[in-house]
């Protein structure tokens, strides 16, 4: 037996899945039917307790060919977890997984009402245990802190193009997804992905093509380093924002960015092309968004979430940026926007 207890008292009882040890982290729900690998491998989710939306979780094993970095995820919650799990490519058991890498979780609640609560109340801290705890002070006053430095790669690491290399590439890493990487290698593109606190002068040193910001965790404003650094970048080298990589870009340029309710994570939002005819199903992971009405001249809006109209896509055109907000690298899918990585490309090459 085991407990979710919410930071506002409210308990689930449940079984206890995945490592033993209570655990306290910001509950977040997702909604994929499909990528529960690629969710807790994602180091985006770092602090969090993940809580997926489907009912039956763990029905295709465990396949490591589809993690996407090292999991970082405080805890995990389903509905049900499939303990006899039936693909050719499955190892072994997802309870396996998270005993392995020590990521407490429980099954047996109910997911749709605490979906329901998250909506209505908005995102907040929770706590898998054994007991309820008399005292939810420390589960009240938990924060995400440092989130980019704990994920980040500590070492410069390189990857090769597939096939003939006709661009260099530099990722900088805030909680990079491996799937950016393969991107770019299968498009000819020799990648070299950087820690964090890279300096930007250390970049433009390296005679790269362009740079590519990457996906990450937590509060974008709290990393006024980074920031900096994009500042500098900009206009020196193409740059390609991603999620957090987005945030950060419209900071540098002045702009704002506001914590969602509840955010967007799932790989069913829909994004609508602002200058086009075209909605777009995107896989999303985060908590923050721009401020439309914080970005100045130098900023295009060119994408919008179709539901609640939040900032999706920006373009810089006068400093050869764009970013997205979405997951354009998006594995398990959809796939609907991988032409972005092409159209960084092209802008590498001269088109504006």
């Amino acid at each position: 037996m085991a407990y979710l207890v919410l930071s506002n008292g409210v308990a689930f009882e449940g079984k206890r899945i995945g490592a033993p040890g209570d655990s306290i982290g910001e509950l977040v729900f997702t909604t994929g039917v499909v990528g529960y690998l690629e969710t807790l491998t994602d180091p985006s989710y770092a602090g969090q307790i993940v809580m997926q939306t489907f009912p039956l979780i763990g029905n295709y094993g465990v396949i490591e060919e589809d993690f996407e970095g090292e999991p970082a995820v405080k805890g995990y919650v389903v509905r049900e977890l499939c303990d006899t799990p039936s693909n050719f490519r499955s190892q072994y058991p997802l309870d396996q997984f998270l005993k392995a890498k020590n990521i407490p979780g429980i099954c047996g609640v109910d997911t749709r009402q605490l979906t329901r609560i998250l909506r209505d109340e908005g995102i907040m801290n929770a706590v898998i245990c054994d007991r309820i705890p008399a005292d939810l002070t420390p589960v009240k006053t938990y924060k995400i802190q440092n989130a980019v430095a704990t994920v980040s790669h500590k070492e410069t690491l390189n990857f090769p193009a597939i096939g003939e290399a006709k661009y260099r590439i530099t990722v900088i890493d805030y909680g990079e997804k491996r799937n950016i990487v393969r991107s770019l290698q299968q498009r000819g593109c020799d990648v070299t992905v950087v820690p964090h606190d890279t300096t930007a002068a250390a970049i433009l040193a390296s005679g790269t093509d362009g740079v590519l910001l990457s996906n990450g965790p937590g509060d974008p404003k709290e990393n006024p380093f980074e920031i900096e650094q994009i500042r500098q970048l900009l206009g020196a080298v193409p740059v390609f924002g991603i999620c957090l990589g987005h945030q950060l870009t419209a900071l540098a340029m002045g702009g704002d960015t506001v914590k969602l309710p509840y955010g967007h994570r799932g790989a069913n939002q829909p994004v609508k092309d602002l200058f086009g005819s075209r909605t777009y199903i995107t896989t999303q992971n985060h908590g923050y968004a721009v401020v439309a009405e914080s970005l100045g001249e130098a900023a295009v809006v060119n994408y919008i979430n179709a539901n609640d109209g939040s900032v999706e896509g920006v373009r810089y055109p006068t400093k050869r940026c764009f970013t997205v907000q979405f997951h354009p690298e998006a594995c398990a899918g959809p796939h609907d926007t991988s032409f972005l990585f092409d159209r960084f490309l092209s802008m590498i090459g001269g088109d504006n």
